[in-house]
């Protein structure tokens, strides 16, 4: 499988330009694209292929007195923004016409160089290399300095030179890493997501919330209001615009860290995981939402998945509307109506139930039955529920139509 490993580089002044330079060239190389391709669309010619537009903004402009600077940085970084810019109407068309999953797509829009994240990616192609010193070679760039914290499973097939908004550099390594299963435990757990507490497992063991970007808020609000009162366009305006990226690059960097370290102890601790898919995207359009992006359930679930993957552990997302709350785990009884205020519950069999440690012990029995099963859930999107079993209903099956619940018609 495919793994991505990202290590802060260090670039002298010099590199820094030349990098500056790259970013600026792929940017103008993506943008001719979406613009050429727009102005054809808009006049009704002919559809303009990959190899056209490659032969269009790439070669022939660096003919041109406006784009002959595309010279001065490699022509693979040229040819990767172009493929970017093509991947992306591909991927439009593909969502217009209904045959790519997931959300619509809009139609791809222009790069900035105000934009936050400016990126370039090298392939084999390029011959970058990784020295017998341990620095990055890019070609017209030199040998940048890498902080290296674990050597690369294997040789990278690309890297891609990131510049966040802080005015951090990274290099993202791809490599192919082979799987590296775990000794077998009888462990297992489930996972209840919550902003009370970060999660809940097994055994009623509760995870604190961190809640990094909440206790960083007041320094952020103060830098926030030194940054209104500089002039517009000035130096020091600037210089406070990065001082609060670097603050969020490290609300972010804390948060990434404490999912690295916990999804890793629980691959390390349990057999098997499993979790329920929450609706991250709705949620945060709720009054909840800069919790739940502090708490960024969706990174921490995608870490536990490919490391469970790599491991040779067993995950298992259980449906969003499973009612893993609301479900007793003592009788199955299944309560009314629940809000998020009600943390504890008494079940009609007489047991009291935590809210939190209730659903992880309803989320691990569901996931034990779909693995019993041998079938992997059918994802719910599009606001289609599941259909309620009787048990769920309090109803029974009729004896001449062992299929249909009585008092109801197909």
């Amino acid at each position: 499988m495919q793994l991505r490993y990202s290590f802060r580089i260090d670039p002298t002044p010099g590199q820094r330009l030349a990098l500056a330079r790259a970013f600026g060239c792929a940017r103008v190389v993506f943008n001719d694209a979406v613009a050429l391709r727009n102005h054809v669309h808009q006049q009704g010619l002919p559809f303009v292929t990959d190899a056209e537009l490659s032969r269009l903004v790439i070669t022939q402009a660096k003919r041109t007195p406006q784009r002959s600077w595309l010279r001065e940085v490699s022509a693979v970084v040229l040819q990767q923004a172009l493929s970017d810019a093509c991947a992306a109407f591909r991927n439009f068309f593909a969502s217009r016409s209904g045959t790519r999953k997931g959300p619509a797509l809009g139609p791809p829009r222009f790069r900035s160089r105000k934009d936050n994240r400016q990126a370039i990616r090298f392939t084999r192609n390029a011959r970058f290399a990784i020295t017998p010193a341990g620095k990055l070679r890019l070609p017209k760039i030199g040998d940048v300095a890498v902080c290296w914290s674990r050597s690369l499973p294997s040789e990278p097939s690309s890297v891609t030179v990131v510049r966040d908004a802080a005015g951090r550099h990274f290099a993202s390594f791809v490599v192919e890493a082979a799987q590296a299963p775990l000794p077998a435990i009888e462990a297992e757990t489930g996972i209840d997501l919550g902003l009370t507490h970060f999660a809940v497992l097994s055994g009623g063991r509760k995870i604190g919330s961190p809640r990094f970007l909440r206790r960083a808020e007041k320094n952020l609000k103060r830098a926030q209001i030194a940054l209104s009162r500089k002039e517009k366009g000035s130096k020091n305006r600037a210089k406070a615009r990065v001082k609060i990226a670097r603050r969020h690059a490290e609300v972010a960097d804390a948060r990434r860290e404490f999912h690295h370290q916990l999804s890793t102890k629980l691959i390390r601790e349990n057999q098997a995981i499993y979790v329920e898919d929450l609706a991250v995207k709705g949620l945060a359009r709720t009054r909840l939402a800069k919790s739940v992006h502090d708490a960024g359930w969706a990174s921490f679930i995608g870490m536990v998945e490919y490391k469970a993957k790599l491991y040779g552990r067993t995950f298992v997302k259980v449906g969003r509307f499973f009612p893993s709350s609301k479900l007793c785990s003592a009788c199955g009884a299944l309560a009314g109506q629940m809000p998020l205020a009600v943390r504890k519950w008494t079940c009609p069999c007489g047991v009291t139930h935590d809210r939190d440690v209730n659903a992880e012990i309803n989320i691990r029995a569901e996931g034990r039955r779909i693995v019993a099963a041998g079938r992997k859930p059918v994802p719910e999107t599009g606001g289609k529920r599941r259909r309620k079993t009787p048990a769920e209903t309090g109803e029974t099956l009729s004896p001449a139509h062992p299929g249909r619940a009585r008092g109801h018609g197909r």
